[in-house]
């Protein structure tokens, strides 16, 4: 008889341990009555969802964690059941994975390589198993691993070493621009080292910044991929063992490049909208690219009849940007006002003048521009409780060309993360799909019109050279004196660095935004504001 296997790629809320177990249950009977499987596996912390940080240190929320393992085995028969939870032994706590069957504890594994860097902070919360785990289940002798394990070089094959003839990994693996290709080209590898098949079963969902893709799979003892679910989708699927080989199935596409980013970011809107309990999401719409793109990945994600925007000129708005805001809106069937801010700057620039008098005209009187916008939406996000949307992107953020209390006024960011160039790409791929942004917003010259005439390109150097420069510095660590020799002129490397290190404190005090990239503002990269470093 071939033992199948369910791998449950599911979506949990962090923190909501009495959601999660009934999602367990309701996904283990699932997979036992409809999909006549012998054996479900869950995602890597399930029981409280992934990350829950420093949730896990409160004792009562850990109680409650551990309580959950007894509710479920109670609850489930007929299936065996792997589920990963936080365990703790009276001492210390674990990172840890239990199978249950028919009410018994048949194993239990604890997590061996606990990853500290990047978004990872497990050291903070977790002692490190030290021992392989494997067990019986209908004849076939399985190993137990959790995420890092399989990346590390030598636990697969301790663990086959141990007598597992086949693997299990739960996970929670979060995404970042082509973390798929990369998450299976490794896991591959150490499989085909070790010989055994191995079912790897990934966390879906987004959780504050951190975007979880799925794309479980099931990988041969050759290292070939014979199963793939599919990707930013919750899936129950199954997959047959026979003679300890897996039996080939479908394995869905992986999406490649920008159309990877833009499904990342989708599910990012969703998820955070949806789990924290907002009627729908609001943002101010420019007529500029930025929020032309956040207004379609919000319509995408939540629905036209969940998103509204605010059209705010001011005396510098140019009429075509009105034109395309109002065209933007049309094409994604959505409500929108206009509210000029003219009224508001003008009350503020009089109630300012006499202590502004006898100085001159400057940023000062731009950035009140955008803070009356701020004001505007944060009034109907509040009034509707819906989430406002910035609509700042990564480029912007890394420079600080953007308005404190102003256009960084919101709740989530959902574009944070992405630089200015893949914006276009972005819209691009958008406008493929069916055409929402008019193609003279992507065209024309980027500006935030807070003064005549005015271009990104008068304070900022060309996009084409400013990412660039930002990914060699930000996401690589690179030093200036390496970012000139590859071929960038001294003085775009000493402006942008400058900007960068300048303007952490506005970097700290803006939205969560979604992490697509290798390395984002927030979890993964944290400096000083208070600092004497400087990168030039």
């Amino acid at each position: 008889m071939p033992l199948r296997i369910a791998l449950a790629q599911t979506n949990f809320l962090v923190g909501n341990i009495a959601a999660n177990v009934e999602n367990l249950i309701s996904a283990a009977i699932h997979a036992r009555d409809q999909l006549h499987a012998g054996l479900v596996v869950f995602p890597e912390l399930s029981v409280i969802g992934y990350p829950a940080e420093d949730l896990l240190l409160r004792a009562d929320f850990i109680a409650a964690a551990n309580n959950a393992i007894y509710q479920i085995a109670d609850a489930i028969t007929g299936i065996g059941v792997v589920v990963g939870f936080p365990e703790w032994d009276g001492v210390k706590l674990y990172n840890s994975a239990v199978v249950l069957h028919n009410g018994v504890m048949l194993a239990k594994y604890r997590k061996q390589a606990l990853p500290n860097y990047g978004v990872f902070d497990e050291q903070r919360y977790f002692t490190a198993g030290n021992e392989p785990c494997v067990f019986e289940f209908d004849g076939t002798f399985i190993g137990l691993t959790i995420c890092e394990d399989v990346w590390r070089e030598g636990i697969i094959i301790a663990t086959q070493q141990a007598g597992a003839e086949m693997l299990l990994t739960l996970n929670a693996s979060p995404y970042h621009s082509g973390k798929s290709q990369q998450r299976e080209e490794v896991i591959c590898q150490q499989v085909k080292a070790a010989g055994i098949p191995l079912v790897y079963v990934n966390q879906i969902g987004g959780q504050d910044e951190l975007i979880f893709d799925g794309a479980s799979f099931v990988a041969n003892a050759q290292g070939d991929i014979v199963f793939r679910a599919v990707e930013f989708a919750e899936q129950v699927s199954v997959v047959d063992f026979e003679g300890g080989q897996p039996i080939p199935g479908v394995c869905a596409p992986l999406y490649q490049d920008v159309a990877s980013e833009y499904q990342a970011l989708v599910l990012g809107i969703k998820d955070y909208v949806r789990k924290n309990g907002f009627h729908g999401a609001l943002l101010g719409l420019s007529g500029g690219i930025d929020s032309a793109l956040v207004l379609a990945l919000a319509v995408d994600a939540l629905g036209a009849d969940k998103v509204e925007a605010v059209l705010m000129p001011s005396r510098y708005t140019q009429d075509m940007s009105n034109e395309d805001a109002v065209l933007e809106a049309q094409a994604l069937g959505i409500k929108y006002h206009t509210i000029p801010i003219e009224p508001a700057v003008d009350a503020f620039t009089g109630m300012l003048a006499d202590v502004f008098a006898g100085t001159r005209k400057d940023t000062t009187e731009e950035n009140i521009q955008a803070r009356c916008r701020g004001v505007v939406l944060m009034a109907m996000s509040n009034k509707q409780g819906k989430l406002l949307l910035t609509t700042g992107n990564k480029s912007e953020m890394s420079v600080g060309y953007a308005t404190l209390y102003g256009d960084m006024a919101g709740g989530f960011a959902p574009i944070k993360d992405v630089p200015k160039l893949l914006v276009y790409q972005l819209a691009n791929y958008r406008n493929s799909l069916s055409p929402v942004i008019p193609e003279r917003v992507i065209t024309r010259a980027p500006s935030a019109e807070l003064a005549p005439d005015q271009k990104d390109e008068d304070s900022l150097p060309p996009y084409e050279v400013l990412d660039p420069i930002l990914e060699r510095y930000v996401e690589l660590d690179q030093s200036a004196e390496e970012i000139i020799a590859a071929g960038f002129s001294k003085e775009a490397v000493a402006r942008a660095i400058s900007l960068v290190d300048r303007n952490e404190y506005k970097r700290r005090q803006s939205p969560p935004g979604i992490k697509i990239t290798s390395r984002a503002f927030g979890r993964d990269r944290r400096y000083p504001i208070t600092s004497g470093y400087r990168g030039i």
